[in-house]
């Protein structure tokens, strides 16, 4: 590299520059990048803020986001929702921890309890530069966007002002910071990043774009990258009770599936019949079922019904058991009669 001289910028051979590390590649496992910036979209009322505290107990906790996802490279979390009261914010990762098994206070996730936090002001935007100076997390989520600022989302100066502050902070303390911000009420539901409301420079800016959306009566999850090839479309539900709900992937079938294949009935079956052979006399309730077999309500319904006509399972209050397959007893066969024996004259 040429010596800096004054009025110059720095320039490097193409040839000299650092190669990019693939295992530091991913925060979370093609789902967020390490140390980029991005957002959660989505209409109101689709579970942004549901996907972002699972993302931030995974990183958190290094367990697979969603269930599915291996977080890469876990570590702090900072969280700022400024739209939930701090019971709220508590109650929703208790229900995310006891979910996974994981005690809450033994996760390194800091909540900032400030009344508000405007991007737009230099005031703020040294207070929280120095608040992650000092907390060094991994991660941080912003929820949402509209509650960050007083600016025009439509000014393209005005955002990028913004965005850039973001941009500045993620380099700077090479952390990942996820936005949770709204899509355009005419975006369209196929439309991704590019129906996120406001200026265009928010797609422009994103490195990841994690959208929701619903579709009939299915939530569809889609991601994008900017520079890695995402994982298809996933549909995902709030499963769980009242004290462990959480995001969960179910498997995404044709909208006319009022009359599936005799064979996968046949295989649904022995599904259910192998996940509770597993389970063994601990059972599992019909929540656990959906989650490992990652399969509709209604169609587990209607497996759980067939074994139990069977006599295959049973139910004991929430759990479900797998029965004994009775041995059947061998056919009754007669004796033969006797001979009557020839007696001598």
């Amino acid at each position: 590299m040429r010596p800096e001289r004054d009025g110059v910028l720095p320039v490097v051979r193409a040839a000299e520059l650092d190669r990019p590390e693939p295992t530091r590649r991913w925060l979370v496992d093609s789902l967020w990048a390490r140390a980029n910036v991005g957002c959660i979209g989505g209409p109101p009322k689709v579970a942004k803020s549901w996907l972002g505290l699972d993302l931030a107990v995974s990183v958190a906790s290094a367990t697979p986001c969603l269930d599915t996802f291996p977080v890469a490279e876990a570590g702090g979390v900072l969280v700022y929702m400024a739209e939930d009261a701090a019971p709220v914010v508590k109650q929703r990762l208790e229900g995310l921890c006891r979910h996974r098994g994981l005690d809450l206070a033994a996760l390194p996730i800091g909540v900032i309890t400030a009344p508000s936090v405007r991007l737009d002001l230099p005031t703020d935007q040294r207070r929280l530069d120095e608040t992650v100076r000092c907390h060094a997390p991994r991660l941080l989520l912003l929820d949402p966007f509209v509650r960050l600022h007083r600016i025009n989302e439509n000014q393209a100066s005005d955002v990028a002002a913004v965005l850039g502050y973001l941009r500045e902070l993620q380099r700077a303390h090479d952390l990942a910071v996820t936005v949770v911000h709204h899509t355009r009420k005419n975006g369209g539901t196929g439309a991704g990043g590019q129906s996120l409301r406001g200026s265009g420079d928010f797609f422009a800016w994103v490195d990841t774009a994690l959208c929701l959306h619903r579709q009939r009566q299915r939530l569809v999850l889609s991601v994008e990258h900017r520079a890695a090839a995402a994982p298809d479309s996933l549909t995902l539900t709030l499963a769980g009770t009242e004290d462990t709900l959480h995001l969960a992937i179910v498997d995404d079938e044709p909208e006319d599936d009022s009359h599936p294949p005799a064979t996968a009935a046949v295989d649904l079956d022995t599904a259910v019949l192998d996940a509770l052979r597993r389970a063994g006399t601990r059972g599992l309730p019909r929540d656990g079922l959906r989650q490992t077999l990652r399969v509709r309500n209604q169609r587990l319904g209607e497996a759980l019904t067939r074994l139990v006509t069977a006599g295959r399972i049973a139910r004991h209050g929430e759990l479900w058991l797998r029965q004994p397959v009775p041995v059947p007893s061998p056919p009754y066969t007669p004796p033969e009669p006797e001979r009557e024996r020839d007696v001598g004259s």
